[in-house]
C-alpha cells in the first residue's frame, strides 16, 4: 500500500507593506470599475477608466502574490522585506499617475507631449524599472533558497523569471512608431503594432482585434507568477487522490513540460504581435507553430506518465514478493 504523500508546508509568513498595497488596490479597483460602469467618456477610443481599472486589478494580483513569495523565504528576509517594501512604494506611485490622469480626461502613457506631460511619463518608465529590478532581486534570493519540494521550488522560480521576461517586454512599447517619428504628434510609444492605438479592441482588456498588440504577451508572461506556481499546488492536491502523482519525478516532470511550454506560447506571442498580427487572427504560421507546441508538450506529458505506469507496475510485484517471502 503506497504511503500518504507529505509536502513541506506552505509559508503563511506575509509581507506587510504589499499587502496593504493589495488593499488599496482592492478599493481602486471597486472605484474604477464604477467609473467604466457610470462615466461614459472615451480617451483613443477606449473608457477612459479602463487603464486604471486594468492596473488596479494586475497591482493587486501581483502585490499578493509577491508577498506570498517573500513570505516563502527561510533567509535573507531583511534583504527582501526591503524589495517588496521598494515595490509597493513604487506600483503604488505608479497607480497615483494612471489614477490622476485619467480622473483629468489624460492619457497616463507614451504622453511626451509638454514638458508638464511628459514628468509624470518619466517618473512611471523609473518606478517600472525598479519594480523590474526589485522582482529580479526577489527572483534571486529565491533561486539561492532552499524551498523543500522540488516541482514547488521549480515553479516558484520559474514562474517569477517568466514573470520578468513578460514586464521586460513592456519596453518594447516605449518606442516610437515610424509614424510616430514621421509625423510627430507628442506620443512616443504605442501598445499595437502596424496600426495606431485606439481602434477595435477586445472588451475590458482592449486588446487589438486587428493588429499586433504588445500587451498580450506583456499580460501572459506577467502571470506565469501566479499560473505556474498554481499549477504545482494543483499537483500537490492531486497526489492526495492520484497515487501516480505522489512520485516527485513525476511532478516535478509535469512542471517542467509546462515551463517550457509557457516560455513557447510567450515567444509565439511576442513574435506575432511584432508582426503586426491579432491575437485573436492568427495567421497560418502562427497556428502551425502554437498546434506543434501543444501536441509536444501533449506528446512530452504521454510519455512522463506512460513511463511512470511501468514504473509502478514493477514496483508492485516487487512489494508482492517481499510480502511473501516476510510470510514464508
Amino acid at each position: 500500500m503506497t504511503a500518504p504523500t507529505s509536502f513541506p508546508a506552505v509559508q503563511t509568513r506575509w509581507h506587510r507593506p504589499l499587502l496593504w498595497l493589495s488593499l488599496a488596490m482592492a478599493a481602486s479597483t471597486l472605484v474604477t470599475l464604477a467609473g467604466l460602469i457610470f462615466d461614459p467618456r472615451l480617451l483613443d477610443g477606449a473608457p477612459l477608466w479602463a487603464k486604471p481599472f486594468k492596473f488596479s486589478t494586475s497591482i493587486l494580483i501581483y502585490a499578493v502574490t509577491l508577498s506570498w513569495l517573500l513570505g516563502q523565504l527561510p533567509r535573507r528576509r531583511r534583504l527582501a522585506w526591503w524589495a517588496g517594501t521598494v515595490s509597493a512604494v513604487f506600483l503604488a506611485l505608479e497607480m497615483v499617475i494612471i489614477g490622476g490622469a485619467a480622473a483629468a480626461g489624460n492619457t497616463s502613457h507614451f504622453n511626451v507631449s509638454t514638458p508638464l506631460a511628459a514628468s509624470p511619463w518619466s517618473v512611471m518608465a523609473v518606478s517600472i524599472v525598479i519594480v523590474w529590478l526589485a522582482a529580479l532581486l526577489v527572483a534571486l534570493l529565491l533561486f539561492r533558497a532552499p524551498l523543500g519540494d522540488p516541482a514547488r521550488s521549480l515553479a516558484i522560480r520559474a514562474g517569477l523569471i517568466v514573470a520578468l521576461i513578460g514586464m521586460g517586454l513592456a519596453f518594447l512599447m516605449t518606442s516610437p512608431t515610424g509614424d510616430q517619428i514621421n509625423s510627430f504628434q507628442g506620443i512616443a510609444g504605442a501598445h499595437t503594432v502596424g496600426r495606431p492605438d485606439g481602434g477595435p479592441g477586445l472588451p475590458v482588456l482592449g486588446w487589438s482585434t486587428e493588429a499586433g498588440d504588445l500587451r498580450v504577451p506583456h499580460f501572459v508572461g506577467m502571470h506565469a507568477l501566479q499560473l505556474i506556481p498554481l499549477a504545482a499546488l494543483l499537483l500537490e492536491l492531486g497526489a492526495r487522490r492520484i497515487p501516480l502523482l505522489r512520485a516527485a519525478r513525476m511532478r516535478l516532470g509535469l512542471i517542467w513540460i509546462l515551463v517550457v511550454s509557457y516560455l513557447g506560447i510567450l515567444a509565439i506571442l511576442t513574435v506575432q504581435a511584432l508582426a503586426g498580427q491579432s491575437a485573436v487572427r492568427p495567421g497560418a504560421a502562427v497556428m502551425t507553430w502554437g498546434v506543434t507546441l501543444l501536441a509536444a508538450a501533449g506528446l512530452a506529458a504521454v510519455v512522463l506518465i506512460s513511463g511512470g505506469q511501468r514504473q509502478a507496475a514493477k514496483v508492485v510485484p516487487e512489494s508482492v514478493q517481499a510480502e511473501s517471502r516476510l510470510s514464508a
